[in-house]
């Protein structure tokens, strides 16, 4: 199984749209189960000063966990910029599985990273700390990083990705991950 997270708990993301079209392309070229994790979309309940103690995990991150992080051989991080980096919920998200199930987790997947940006860069300087946080925790993360930026102009007035170079990259790009 892959997932695909759209790394962004902000309502409505333009990264959404991006881990939706990722993961077409993925299922366009493997039978593979592709799933996608919206940050946006799950609870938040996990937030809180136990969160650190196994017995007191949330009952729905341990549901998102065992869904979509655990079953997963692969996972895409689609992650937008937020002040130079990436998204603090995704980081709170990982720092949040990482306390139970660790290995089953993240030891030994592959990763692949799409950057959102609105800016030029494409989200690289926080593709490159997703990076080091995912190794960190034994995530092998493919070299070929995927910045997208200036997203807004990528877009149509229904909210579809139209730029024909951004679609043919993030398609290419899906199927060397799948490589990988």
């Amino acid at each position: 199984m892959i997932t695909v997270l759209s790394g962004s708990n902000r309502k409505g993301s333009e990264t959404l749209r991006f881990a939706h079209q990722y993961a077409d392309f993925l299922r366009k070229h493997t039978d593979q189960e592709v799933k996608v994790l919206a940050l946006e979309e799950i609870p938040h309940d996990y937030f809180f000063p136990e969160m650190y103690s196994s017995k007191r995990q949330a009952d729905s991150l341990r549901a998102v966990q065992d869904e979509f992080m655990i079953p997963a051989e692969k996972i895409v991080y689609v992650t937008s910029e937020y002040n130079g980096g990436f998204n603090g919920a995704l980081k709170l998200f990982l720092d949040a599985c990482s306390v139970r199930e660790y290995s089953a987790t993240f030891k030994g997947k592959k990763a692949a990273l799409v950057g959102v940006a609105s800016g030029r860069a494409g989200n690289l300087r926080g593709m490159e700390h997703m990076t080091g946080v995912l190794n960190h925790v034994g995530t092998i993360v493919m070299p070929n990083k995927l910045p997208i930026s200036r997203i807004e102009e990528l877009i149509d007035d229904q909210g579809d990705i139209v730029d024909t170079a951004t679609l043919s990259v993030m398609e290419k790009h899906a199927v060397e991950f799948l490589e990988f």
